[in-house]
């Protein structure tokens, strides 16, 4: 079993009966897609799915967990998911792949949100090893463009075709910017409150717990 099957199966053990399941994107939440389709089958558990992403909706169809949509819930027991950068103070960037608004309106409304992932992805400062992701209105995004260049360096998403920009799966375009200011708490202040953005990639004070792996162990962060 690698890092990553390690801590998805480790997940497991916060699912109980009849829960509501957030469910991530990538392959270390692949991995807890598949254990808790096993585990629910298995111990019937009765626990229903809400997926991240077009991606892991098929994931889950597949592996046979139960579905709900994004509208018939108003709040979900637990989410589930990785993360690209993870802070000691348990921010988070999330944001590479193109489901930012469906991820943090899961990571909102979970009475539990908690983080899977190896221990590469720990850094200082969010923003270390990546840019930042802003999704913005297709119609405004030279203008916010504009904005941020005040604050860093960085441009559009071009899609992986390289014909084009990328497209989210609400329908926007991604800014992805590095910025001179390094405190999570102050980016997160200015991207949630400049017009155009409809989400970004921080995830401040929103995560519970992480379950990190290295070289076959795990160790937990939790809020305090």
């Amino acid at each position: 079993m690698n890092d990553k099957e390690l801590v998805a199966h480790q997940a497991l053990q916060y699912v109980s009966e009849n829960m509501i399941v957030g469910l991530g994107t990538g392959s270390t939440a692949n991995y807890f897609i598949d254990a808790l389709a096993k585990r629910n089958k298995e111990e019937k558990l009765n626990v229903r799915a809400v997926s991240s992403s077009v991606v892991s909706m098929i994931k889950a169809k597949e592996a046979g967990l139960p579905l709900l949509a994004m509208e018939q819930i108003k709040e979900i027991d637990l989410y589930v998911d990785g993360a690209d950068e993870i802070t000691s103070d348990l921010t988070l960037l999330k944001g590479r792949g193109y489901d930012l608004v469906r991820e943090k309106l899961l990571a909102r409304s979970a009475k539990k949100f908690i983080v899977i992932a190896d221990e590469s992805k720990i850094v200082k400062n969010i923003g270390d090893n990546f840019p930042i992701p802003s999704e913005v209105h297709p119609f405004a995004w030279d203008l916010i463009k504009n904005v941020l260049i005040k604050k860093g360096t960085g441009d559009i998403r071009i899609n992986a075709a390289k014909d084009g920009y990328a497209i989210t799966s609400c329908g926007n375009f991604v800014l992805d910017f590095n910025y001179i200011e390094k405190d999570a708490e102050k980016l997160n202040a200015f991207l949630s409150q400049t017009p155009g953005i409809v989400e970004h990639g921080i995830f401040y004070n929103l995560a519970h717990g992480a379950l990190i792996s290295n070289n076959g162990k795990i160790r937990e962060i939790w809020k305090t």
